[in-house]
C-alpha cells in the first residue's frame, strides 16, 4: 500500500519504448488548489484538461470549503500581515478544489504550466495568463517543493484520500 507520503519521495526507473533503456526521473506528486476564481469562472474542466495533457496523473481531487484554522495554517508564512484578512475572505468565499497530481517532476513542470504568480506577468498560453487576473485571483496555487508538496498534501487530503494508481 502506498501512502501520500511514500508517492510524494518515490524515485522509479522508467522504461519507454521510444527509449529501451531504464532512466532515472523524479516522481513526485504535487498539491494544486484551484481557487475561488476558477470554481467561480467554471474553469476546472480546462485546468484540469491542461494538467492531463501534459501527462500527469490525478491521485485525489476533492472539494472542500476553506475554514479559517486551515487558512491559517497555510497561509502561516503571511497571517499575521495586515493583507491576510483579503486572502482569507477570498479563498473562502466559495469552496476550492484541492488536487493531488503525479508525474515527473510534476513540481517544477506544473509550475512552469501555470506561470508567475502574477497573472499579469505571465505569458499568454499558461494557465494563469489565459484566465487569471491578478497576483491573487490566478486560477491556482500550487506546491513550489517537494517539502512543501508533503505538508500540503498530509494537509488538505486525509489518509487513505491520495490514490496509487
Amino acid at each position: 500500500m502506498f501512502t501520500a507520503s511514500r508517492l510524494l519521495h518515490s524515485k522509479d526507473l522508467h522504461v519507454s519504448p521510444s527509449r529501451p533503456n531504464p532512466t532515472p526521473m523524479a516522481l513526485e506528486t504535487t498539491l494544486i488548489l484551484l481557487k475561488p476564481d476558477a470554481v467561480e469562472k467554471n474553469l476546472a474542466g480546462k485546468v484540469l484538461a491542461r494538467f492531463q495533457d501534459a501527462g500527469f496523473t490525478i491521485r485525489g481531487i476533492k472539494m472542500m470549503q476553506l475554514d479559517d484554522a486551515i487558512l491559517r495554517e497555510h497561509y502561516a508564512h503571511v497571517a499575521d500581515k495586515p493583507f491576510f484578512p483579503e486572502i482569507a475572505a477570498f479563498m473562502s468565499r466559495t469552496p476550492v478544489i484541492a488536487l493531488a497530481l503525479a508525474g515527473d517532476d510534476v513540481i517544477s513542470k506544473v509550475r512552469d504550466l501555470l506561470g508567475p504568480t502574477d497573472s499579469k506577468a505571465a505569458a499568454p498560453g499558461t494557465i494563469r495568463g489565459d484566465f487569471g487576473q491578478d497576483i491573487m485571483v490566478n486560477v491556482c496555487h500550487a506546491s513550489d517543493s517537494a517539502e512543501a508538496a508533503a505538508a500540503e498534501i498530509k494537509r488538505f487530503f486525509k489518509d487513505g484520500e491520495v490514490f496509487a494508481l
